[in-house]
């Protein structure tokens, strides 16, 4: 590149090649930068010839990025984050924020916290946009690649560049269908019982709680394993069939289900907002988390941490 063509960058193309090579995709590029298909491909054509590299070739159906848009992409996150501390100022002006955020959760937290948090940021900042993703088992990499700006999850990745706030705690509950069984009445009925519960994929791994019945000895005969809470409901009506999980998904993809307590004193299940250090003193990041933390605290009771 010559001394001059720098000058031709600017902001939009930077968060344009980080769009598309995060999300590996043009059209999934354009949703989340809210633009039109030609208008980021146009972009792309841009940035090639600035760059005179290819950026990203077809790969299968999709597309990849060469070697030389990964190393780019990386410095182009960086000099985005320098803009933004370049250009804030210690007034934050919601009614002039646009923005998309992108939160790792789990199906639970999108039908209980959410949709809540949603319309209370968008009543004082209509240009807030909000996208979900699976939290998973979520990875250091979620987070320092910028790939979302906070996860919500019990088990947060642990580092010294990773922040964590716990918002809350929830019980273990039994579920079941009252038309078809009773509650278990003790540890040997609950072990005799079939059981469903979640694995994630692809990491294949299990919920805490079935790891901590395990290591206190109880052994259960699992029939169903599912990939998100929502399959639960499908297995659970109509059959003898238990389901060990968090009590609050009777508020939410549950609901209607029969509950009891654990025929054995279980632990508790913390639940975490999860960022990168970078973002913690940024103005609209620290605005909006205490906006989650107020939804926490409606929706949870005295329970709940305050904000802080």
């Amino acid at each position: 590149m010559n001394r001059d063509l720098h000058l031709d960058l600017d902001g939009r193309l930077l968060s344009l090649l980080v769009a598309v090579h995060d999300t590996g995709s043009v059209t999934a590029a354009a949703g989340q930068l809210g633009l039109s298909q030609s208008a980021v491909s146009h972009g792309l054509e841009r940035l090639r010839g600035l760059l005179g590299d290819a950026l990203f070739v077809k790969m299968g159906r999709g597309i990849a990025p060469t070697a030389r848009a990964k190393a780019l992409t990386e410095q182009a996150r960086s000099l985005l984050e320098q803009m933004r501390h370049f250009t804030a100022s210690d007034e934050l002006r919601l009614d002039r924020l646009e923005t998309t955020w992108t939160v790792a959760a789990n199906d639970l937290q999108c039908e209980l916290l959410l949709p809540r948090w949603l319309r209370r940021v968008q009543a004082r900042a209509p240009g807030f946009r909000l996208r979900v993703i699976p939290s998973t088992v979520p990875t250091l990499e979620l987070l320092r690649d910028a790939q979302c700006q906070m996860v919500i999850s019990p088990r947060p990745p642990e580092s010294d560049d990773i922040v964590q706030k716990r918002l809350f705690a929830d019980t273990y509950r039994v579920f079941y269908d009252p038309a078809e069984r009773e509650a278990p009445g003790d540890l040997a009925s609950y072990q005799g019982a079939g059981h469903v519960t979640v694995q994630y994929v692809p990491s294949q791994r299990s919920l805490g709680i079935d790891h901590w019945l395990s290591d206190h000895g109880v052994q259960r005969r699992i029939a169903v394993t599912v990939p998100a809470f929502a399959n639960i409901r499908g297995f659970i009506e109509g059959s003898a069939l238990l389901a060990t999980l968090p009590g609050l998904l009777a508020r939410g993809p549950l609901k209607g289900l029969a509950t009891a307590e654990l025929p054995l004193a279980g632990p508790e299940m913390p639940m975490y907002a999860v960022w990168h250090l970078r973002h913690n003193q940024d103005l609209v990041h620290r605005w909006l988390r205490l906006q989650l933390e107020e939804v926490v605290a409606e929706v949870m009771g005295p329970q709940a941490p305050g904000p802080g």
